[in-house]
């Protein structure tokens, strides 16, 4: 017999416990993107800038930090072939708040004007469908995820979970159960609101203020260093009332000793030595006394007494109230506009408590990438996750901005790379929930667009899967990529069928594919309108459909000049309208109206890869992104880049609109 936290879904029908399928959810990652930009900035200048940097950086080699996009489970059992029993550091934020409200607004343009924000329903797997079983859906994926977490620690590694009230009576139980009762550390309390203000107004209960850090480790061997604080200025005055004749502030502290200590009873200078003997030896006495610790009585009769210095005292031990870190406030310059954002110095007091520098740091619900930031100004390396795209493309952000940082301080950074779980999030979908068919799953697509499902016997081609209205539909297989060759097939098949119109329905379309769509229009009389599936469908519980949008238009050109130093080549974007992916639906038309008039002020982020190379990840050899405080982009690259030789080379422009979505194409360019 013994005490446990059962929930649905725990235990299968004969009663045995369900194990964490580490195997079947392990999967490659892509690396998509690979980001050095201090470097990136050398090398676009030429070899001898290049040969500079390469002299003078305080860039660290021994690894590469990752920035991952994808369900974090597939993400942590995808990590631990690599990374089991590595990571010395995890802290996560996990949803809690199911009843929250998580649409945000972001800026365009200047920033003067703000739009709203859907968060995708995929995103909310951990926010709000999550609870589709209540509570047991709630715990059952907490569960999961910290038992990865426990085969990603090392043995003297520590996990930090963050959590609110609505949640920390059900997760510290499954801690316990995952990591043992005798790993328990402490219930670190943030007191995150000051002052009367409260974060709930109901008026018949206390305001709450605060929220709950679980601190648990994988063995009795974790790494601490206790955190200090600044001495309260209170403090200081009560008990720091005297001065030396140097000046230095110190308070009086008693010398004798707690418990009899016959060898230490001593006379020094004709003081009499204590009941129970001195704390310390003769031998430190005379040092203590020569260096001006000693407090001599005037009277004989009286004892000494030690010297505490306050420039000596180094702070306060933190205890596990932290009352001295406030939120971080809203017109702050670290303020991304994440509602769940936490403050660096709350991340900097556990990174420092749990880690030394090089450890390895980790996140799986990174959000707006405050532990990256804080982990690689304090020297660590790190891997960070999370399913959101607004989150990925904001974090990404933030960790080249303290790359700039660091690097222009001639202090140590990492590169890190992007990745993602891409097709294989999807194939093990497929493999998970369709049992393998892709029949199943083109079924699935066409029943959330609304489409007719043309059967096997009446489809004009096998090309053909579906109709709506007049149209025709395509609907791409689960893992590859919709390209120009098949556009061309698809065309044909339209045409031959008498049709004008058919939707193409792909979950990644190649670079530069509209340029080309536009042509076989013309040829072929047909209009292909290419719409990419929602991740949304793959959510269990999704019964509505989510909104389908046209691929973002993306258009740009090269700039050749010529210089004194030889040829250098920019790129300039010629036209931009944003996907409008994660628009609210009421607002839709609204903004479509206004992306019409002007697709730039949509763009929050571009960067190109001057030699790109489809068999390699996207190298960001230059970038350009508006910030909180700086609200302008240019439209043309300032890279001023130089090839090494004559030739004809493909750039690839990559540009992130303020909803997080991105879209690529490519460029050709002869110098």
């Amino acid at each position: 017999m013994k005490t446990e936290l059962v929930w649905e879904g725990k235990y299968d029908e004969f009663g045995n416990r369900r194990e964490v399928d580490v195997a079947g959810s392990s999967m490659p990652m892509q690396k998509i993107e690979t980001i050095d930009q201090p470097r990136s900035e050398a090398a676009s200048k030429g070899g001898e800038f290049l040969l500079d940097f390469e002299k003078t950086t305080s860039r660290n080699d021994d690894f590469r930090s990752r920035l991952i996009w994808g369900d974090n489970k597939l993400v942590m059992a995808s990590l631990l072939k690599e990374f089991r029993g590595r990571i010395d550091l995890i802290y996560i934020d996990p949803p809690f708040d199911v009843g929250a409200d998580f649409t945000m607004n972001v800026p365009i343009g200047d920033g003067k004007e703000t739009l709203g924000k859907d968060q995708s329903t995929l995103e909310m797997v951990a926010y709000r469908d999550t609870w589709g079983k209540g509570t047991d859906s709630y715990v059952q994926m907490m569960y999961e995820r910290l038992t990865l977490a426990r085969e990603l620690l090392c043995d003297s590694g520590s996990i930090y979970v963050h959590l609110g009230w609505q949640a920390v009576g059900y997760i510290r139980p499954i801690l316990e159960e995952v990591f043992g009762r005798a790993s328990f550390r402490n219930e670190i309390i943030w007191k995150r609101k000051t002052g009367r203000g409260q974060t709930n107004k109901v008026p018949t209960e206390f305001g709450t203020q605060t929220d709950s850090i679980l601190f648990f480790t994988k063995s009795s061997t974790n790494t601490f260093i206790t955190p200090l604080k600044p001495l309260k200025q209170s403090y200081v005055d009560k008990f720091y009332r005297f001065t030396d004749e140097n000046g230095r502030r110190y308070r009086i502290a008693d010398l004798s000793s707690p418990s009899y200590r016959p060898n230490l009873k001593y006379e020094y200078k004709g003081y009499q030595p204590p009941e129970k003997g001195w704390a310390i030896s003769r031998t430190k006495m005379e040092e203590w006394d020569k260096e001006g610790r000693l407090q001599f009585p005037a009277n004989k009769s009286g004892r000494i007494q030690r010297r505490r210095f306050l420039d000596e005292n180094e702070g306060e031990a933190v205890q596990n109230l932290w009352d001295d870190i406030g939120i971080v406030p809203p017109q702050s310059d670290e303020r991304l506009g994440f509602a769940t954002q936490k403050p660096e110095q709350l991340l900097e007091r556990i990174v420092t408590a749990s880690s030394n520098e090089g450890a390895l740091v980790a996140d799986f619900f990174c959000g707006s990438g405050t532990t990256g930031a804080v982990a690689e100004k304090l020297g660590r390396r790190w891997i960070m996750a999370d399913l959101g795209r607004y989150a990925i493309h904001t974090s990404r952000k933030r960790m080249i901005d303290v790359q700039r940082e660091l690097a222009d301080q001639q202090k140590p950074y990492r590169a890190f790379d992007v990745y993602n779980l891409g097709r294989y999030e999807r194939q093990w979908w497929q493999a998970e929930y369709l049992e393998g068919a892709d029949e199943e799953h083109r079924k699935i697509v066409l029943e959330f667009f609304r489409a007719e499902i043309l059967g096997s016997r009446n489809r004009p081609s096998p090309l053909i899967h579906g109709r709506k209205g007049t149209a025709l539909c395509h609907v791409d297989q689960i893992d590859s990529i919709f390209t120009r060759d098949e556009a061309e097939q698809v065309a044909v098949a339209t045409a031959q069928a008498g049709a004008s119109e058919c939707y193409c329905l792909s979950w990644e379309f190649e670079m530069d594919l509209r340029l080309t769509v536009n042509a076989l229009e013309k040829k072929h009389g047909v209009r292909l309108k290419l719409i990419q599936i929602p991740r949304e469908i793959m959510e269990r519980n999704r019964t509505a459909p989510p909104p389908w949008l046209e691929v973002a238009v993306l258009e740009a050109e090269p700039v050749v000049k010529q210089s004194a130093s030889g040829t250098t080549v920019d790129v300039k974007l010629t036209n931009f309208m944003p996907s409008l992916a994660e628009v609210p639906t009421k607002e839709l038309e609204a903004i479509r109206e206004r992306a019409v008039k002007s697709g730039f002020d949509f763009i929050d982020f571009w960067a190109v890869d001057f030699d790109w190379d489809p068999s390699r990840p996207f190298n960001h050899h230059w970038q350009d992104y508006r910030t909180r405080k700086d609200r302008s982009l240019s439209t043309v690259s300032k890279a001023e880049h130089q090839y090494e030789k004559p030739g004809t080379y493909t750039i690839c422009v990559k540009v992130v609109d303020t909803f997080g979505c991105d879209t690529s194409i490519t460029v050709d360019v002869a110098v």
